[in-house]
This record gives structure tokens, sequence and C-alpha cells, in this order.
């Protein structure tokens, strides 16, 4: 009987022992569980889908390796570009990158046609060869510009004057000058630059995730649950690592935080309504 009661009291000394240690090893539990409809259906699981534990939100690792390798800023972009003094002083005073945009005509004034040579050119293109009655021809000759410089400069100026005064008089024919402007238009060098910028933070980010600010990782099982135990405390962030989920139209990922207590299961629920359009991540 003593025997018996010394058997009971040790087991059960153990088990005390064992929930001591759990509770001192101070870890959590997470569980996910992910699910996306596409537009006008049904939640359906997200099966065998690999999520990654970070200790820093994914978002804020993409913006680590944007500032590590950051793009050039628009004021240096446009210092850099091949184009006259007078248009880089127009982009920059005007904000604008774009010199095909459909409002192009509305933003350049008689002075600017004038002013900016890519622009005069433009113009002249756009309403020359007979396609505008009553365009200025200028009277100045090329030889006069050593031979009789004050006869060529008195002659180019009133050639500059009378087409400023025609611009003012007819403004419609600045329609269309947008089209003639496409061969120096910045901004397909100024998107390949985004886009070359871009897809280096998308090569490096995973990469960084991975190696500096991964607690673990997993795989959703066929019901799209996925649960891991053993995590410290602290703050995560359940992150795809910019890999997405797709249900029909839908393509989703995912940056959820979620705080892990000392002998708490932390539930997270990955949807639509926490989810992001890759479209809206990956520009």
């Amino acid at each position: 009987m003593r025997n018996r009661l010394w058997l009971l009291f040790a087991l059960g000394g153990l088990f005390l022992f064992g929930s001591l240690s759990s509770a001192q090893s101070g870890t959590g539990t997470l569980q996910v569980a992910a699910r996306i409809s596409a537009t006008g259906g049904r939640p359906e699981p997200v099966r065998e889908f690999t999520l990654y534990i970070l200790t820093m939100s994914y978002g804020d690792i993409q913006k680590q390796v944007s500032a590590e390798y950051p793009l050039a800023d628009r004021k240096a972009f446009i210092e850099n570009l091949k184009i006259s003094p007078e248009l880089k002083a127009w982009l920059e005073k005007h904000g604008s990158i774009d010199l095909v945009s459909p409002d192009m005509d509305k933003l350049i004034t008689p002075d600017d046609v004038i002013n900016v040579p890519e622009f005069f050119g433009a113009y002249q293109r756009s309403n020359g060869g007979g396609v505008t009655k009553g365009l200025p021809m200028p009277k100045y000759k090329d030889a006069d510009k050593d031979a009789n410089p004050a006869k060529y400069e008195k002659q180019h100026q009133e050639y500059l004057d009378a087409t400023k005064k025609f611009v003012q008089e007819h403004p419609t024919t600045m329609a269309g000058i947008e089209t003639e402007l496409g061969e120096i238009n910045p901004k397909y060098a100024w998107d390949k630059a985004q886009q070359e910028h871009n897809q280096k933070v998308s090569q490096l980010a995973p990469d960084l995730a991975q190696s500096k600010f991964m607690a673990t990782k997993g795989d959703t099982d066929l019901d799209g649950r996925l649960v891991i135990t053993g995590l410290p405390p602290g703050n995560y962030w359940v992150s795809s690592l910019g890999m997405y989920a797709t249900s029909g139209d839908r393509r989703l990922v995912w940056d959820v935080p979620v705080r892990i207590e000392a002998g708490q299961v932390a539930r997270v629920e990955l949807s639509n309504v926490n989810g992001k359009d890759f479209n809206s991540t990956h520009p």
C-alpha cells in the first residue's frame, strides 16, 4: 500500500514538474487559418501555401532594402537627361516627367513654345508642311549669322515674336504637340529606372527577411490551417513574403501582425479583409 502511494506521489510530482517546466519555458502557440474568396465567391482554404513568421513587418523590410539601394531622386534624374537646360527647368517647375500626356498642350504656354527649343521644334513639326495656314515663316538666313549678325538677329527675333503672337491668337494649334515629343520623352527612362529599382527590392527583400528576420515558417494544410508551437513571446508578422495566394480574380499577399504571449494560443485569420492586392504591392 505504501509503495502504491509513493508511486502515485512520484507520478504526481513528475506531472507537476513537467507542467511547471512547460510554463517556465515561456513559449506560445500560433494558429493560422487562411481563406480567400474570388469576387462574389465563397471563401475557400489556401492550401499548401508557405507562410513565414517574421520578427519585422515585411513592408518595413522592403523599405529597408529600398533605402540601401535608393532610386535616384527626380531632380537628379532630370539633371542627367540629354535635353536643353530650358526643358530641364520646365520639367522641374511643373513637376512633370511625361511629355506625351494627353493634357500636355494645356501646360505649354506660348512663352514656353518660344523659350524651350524642344517645344518650339515640336510646334513647328506639328503645324508645318502646310498643315496650318498663316503660320509665320522665317525671313532670316543662316548665312547672315556671320556675314551680317545684326540683320540676322533682328529678323530672327521678328520671327520669334510673330510666332508667339500666332500661338496666342490660335491656341488650337497647340493640340497634338505632345505627339512630336515622344522621342525625347523622359518618362520612358524614368519608368525603366523605377522598374529596375522595384525588381531589385523584390529580389533582395525575401533573402533579407529569411536570413535576418524569420522566426520560423510552415505550410498550410488542406484546410488552409497552420499551427506553430514554441514561439518566444513577442511581436511577429505572418507574411507571405511577397508571394500571392489566388482565387479567381483575386491575388492576395499578407503581412499581418500578431502578439505571442507565454503559455497562450494566438489565432490569426488570413482573408480578403487583411490581405493586400498583389499588384498594389508590386508597381
